[in-house]
C-alpha cells in the first residue's frame, strides 16, 4: 500500500476506534468541563475586567499534561495488550505509515478537543474587543503543544503493553519539559547560574516556547522547538517498532 492511503487509511481506523466507544465523548466532556471551570473560575476570567483569553492559555499546559497522555496511552500499548500488533505489523505498511496514521489521527481528535471550545471565544468578543490575533496564535500554540505530548505518549506507549505504565511515563516526561522552563524554576536558577546559562536552560521546556503563542508571537525558533520534539519522539518510536518488527 503507497504512502498517503496507507495513512488514511490507518488514521480512519483510529479514529473509528476512538468514536465506536464511549472513551471520545467521555473525554471531550471532562475536556471541555475542566477547561470552563479553570478559565472561568480559577483563572478569575471575570475579575481580570479584560476581553481575552488569558486564563485559558494558562491552564491548557497542565490541563493537557494529564488528559491528552490519557489519549495517546492505547496507541501501541493497546495494540500490544489485545494481540494485534502483530496483524498490524504484517500488513503491506511501513512502521512510519502506522506511527503517521495513528499520531495525526490522535492529533486531529486533539484538534476537535480545541475546535469545541469556540464558545469561550464567542463569549470573550461578546463581553468585548479582544485582540483575535492573539487568540488564534494562542490556539495554535495549544495545537502543537498537545501535539508534543501526544508524540511523547506515542513513544511511551511503544514502550510497553500496560496502558498505565505508558501514562505515567508521559506524564513524567512531559512534566519534565514544563519545569525546564517553568518561571519559578529559572528564577531559582538565576540565583546559582549567569543569565545566559538561564536561557539556554529554559530553551528546552515547552513553557518558554508556549508562552510565545498565548501572547500572540508565532516564533520561528518555537515552531521549530515544538516540530523537533515531535519528530524525535516519533524516530525514537520507530526504532523501537522496527527492532520489535525484525
Amino acid at each position: 500500500m503507497s504512502g498517503l492511503p496507507a495513512i488514511r487509511a490507518i488514521a480512519r481506523r483510529e479514529i473509528g476506534q476512538y468514536f465506536g466507544s464511549p472513551v471520545a465523548y467521555v473525554f471531550l466532556v471532562i475536556f471541555l468541563l475542566l477547561a470552563g471551570i479553570l478559565t472561568f473560575t480559577f483563572g478569575a476570567f471575570f475579575e481580570r475586567g479584560e476581553a481575552s483569553l488569558a486564563s485559558f492559555f494558562t491552564w491548557i499546559p497542565w490541563l493537557f499534561l494529564f488528559l491528552v497522555p490519557a489519549v495517546g496511552m492505547r496507541m501501541w500499548a493497546e495494540e500490544r495488550r489485545a494481540g494485534t500488533w502483530e496483524l498490524l505489523l504484517t500488513l503491506p505498511v511501513t512502521a512510519w505509515q502506522a506511527i503517521l496514521g495513528k499520531f495525526l489521527a490522535s492529533w486531529l481528535f486533539l484538534a476537535l478537543a480545541l475546535a469545541l471550545t469556540f464558545p469561550f471565544w464567542m463569549t470573550v468578543n461578546w463581553l468585548g474587543q479582544p485582540d483575535n490575533g492573539v487568540v488564534v496564535a494562542g490556539y495554535v500554540g495549544c495545537w502543537l503543544l498537545g501535539g508534543t505530548y501526544l508524540a511523547i505518549t506515542c513513544m511511551t506507549s511503544s514502550f510497553t503493553r500496560n496502558q498505565v505504565v505508558a501514562f505515567i511515563l508521559a506524564v513524567v516526561v512531559c512534566l519534565l519539559l514544563i519545569l525546564v522552563g517553568f518561571t519559578p524554576i529559572t528564577d531559582l536558577l538565576s540565583r546559582y547560574l549567569a543569565p545566559d546559562w538561564v536561557d539556554s536552560f529554559a530553551s528546552f521546556g515547552v513553557m518558554t516556547h508556549f508562552d510565545g503563542f498565548a501572547k500572540g508571537v508565532l516564533a520561528i525558533r518555537s515552531l521549530v522547538y515544538f516540530g523537533s520534539v515531535i519528530a524525535l519522539a516519533l524516530v525514537i518510536t520507530a526504532a523501537v517498532i522496527r527492532n520489535r518488527r525484525s
